[in-house]
């Protein structure tokens, strides 16, 4: 917990450090901003980045690393709790918010900040001396919080340009192209609009059928779809910034969870269908993936059976004892895996032997050439036979002409997705397609 007051009010918390995380931060300089401009009192941001902690993470894990943060944020909670909002903005950068804080006090901060950083620290056998780079911005009543906490940022950057061991105050950097300053803006806002549709509801699921080519339907896929105050945010955009900050394991849960309680639904209306969910490498590699499955499991009372995960090719190849322990610990529960989007990324054929995955997924990269392109078809063709010879179900997806849907009839494969049979559609609109097809 930090020290100003009320901004324990709707924000969000980093679980390693106890400070206001991303979004906490995002809420907290909005309020902060909108009191300095009423009370017309200074308000500062100094943006902490570590120096060189990449080698800390390689020499001794993320375990390690996390270590070291965890004595650190102790630290910066002791010094700096009654002077500032401590957020901690992923990974080894953090960002305090200093009301009523001119010029001069914001660099006595910084020093002190930079003082608390290069304190040593045991790890093992080892003495660490880590160092910071911190970038200091000062509030314009004029501006937006977001502009303002990305002044400070890039004069962070400028900070660690010039060495590291050093604070910048912003206006004193090199000021980058006008390209890179707007899209670390709309980052920034595609951030905040993310934490809003998670508390406001503005996150909702459609799917989309994969089917037999006798015409039984062999699952749905879930996909998420993001509206926020009328504004319709495309996956494109959510994915790569929820995945940058964290969010993609909230993000993923969420999916999990409302991806069951539609399988339980569709089971109560005699329409039992199995869903299937896109899971994310973060969501992977955290310790607590097979408890937010099993609350999926118990929250939405189905059988596992009914759950499917689809995950990228790459993941079933990570040889990170929690990767594997949760790809197993999820398979002995009964769910199905997937291999999905296969053949884009740089997984070995001969490793689908070691693969835990009932279902394999072609790229719709191979798919939307056909029947054209009659070495993509060799392909297809290859990568088909081989998977069902290891006792999986291929999938082609992207499937969006006749012709496309009777050649791969024709060469074996078993199911398709894809426009040509079903779009994309909420859940009410599925309950009345699958009872149409009934």
């Amino acid at each position: 917990m930090t020290g100003t007051g009320d901004s324990m009010d709707a924000v969000g918390f980093d679980s390693t450090t106890g400070f206001l995380d991303r979004g906490g931060c995002l809420r907290t300089a909005v309020r902060l901003a909108d009191a300095s401009r009423k009370e017309r009192q200074p308000l500062g941001a100094l943006w902490l980045d570590l120096d060189r902690f990449k080698q800390v993470n390689e020499s001794f894990g993320h375990l390690g690393g996390d270590a070291v943060i965890g004595r650190l944020a102790a630290q910066l909670r002791d010094e700096f709790s009654a002077r500032a909002e401590i957020c901690r903005m992923g990974g080894d950068e953090f960002v305090f918010l200093v009301p009523n804080c001119s010029r001069a006090q914001a660099e006595e901060v910084a020093g002190d900040v930079l003082r608390a950083v290069s304190q040593p620290i045991e790890l093992g056998n080892i003495r660490l001396r880590p160092s910071g780079s911190i970038g200091v911005a000062l509030f314009d009543p004029v501006e937006d919080p977001l502009s303002f906490l990305e002044r400070a940022d890039r004069a962070m950057i400028e900070a660690k340009r010039l060495g590291g061991g050093r604070y910048v105050i912003s206006g004193d950097e090199r000021v980058p192209g006008r390209l890179g300053v707007l899209l670390a803006r709309e980052e920034l806002a595609i951030e905040s609009k993310i934490h809003l549709a998670l508390e406001s509801g503005g996150l909702t699921l459609h799917y989309q059928p994969i089917i037999h080519f006798d015409g039984s339907i062999e699952a749905v896929e879930a996909l998420m779809r993001c509206n926020v105050a009328g504004e319709s945010i495309p996956p494109s955009k959510i994915i790569p910034v929820a995945e940058k900050t964290g969010l993609i394991v909230r993000l993923g849960e969420w999916s999990m969870l409302n991806a069951a309680q539609h399988a339980r639904h569709l089971s109560d209306l005699g329409l039992p269908t199995r869903v299937a969910v896109n899971v994310s490498r973060a969501q992977l590699t955290a310790p607590r993936f097979i408890e937010a499955l099993y609350s999926a499991f118990y929250c939405a009372d189905i059988a596992p059976e009914l759950l499917e995960l689809e995950l990228t090719e790459s993941l079933f190849m990570d040889i990170s004892d929690t990767v594997q322990a949760n790809l197993q610990a999820a398979k002995k529960a009964g769910v199905s895996l997937a291999i999905d989007d296969f053949g884009t990324g740089y997984s070995c054929l001969a490793d689908l032997k070691n693969i835990p995955a009932s279902k394999l997924k072609l790229d719709r990269a191979f798919i939307r050439v056909l029947p054209e392109d009659k070495r993509s078809l060799a392909v297809v063709r290859a990568i088909g036979q081989l998977a069902r010879e290891l006792g999986m179900i291929v999938v082609a997806e992207g499937v969006e002409t006749v012709e496309q849907f009777e050649l791969l009839a024709d060469i074996g494969l078993d199911a398709v997705q894809g426009f040509h049979c079903a779009r994309p559609m909420d859940g009410q609109a599925l309950v009345a397609w699958l009872r149409n097809r009934r």
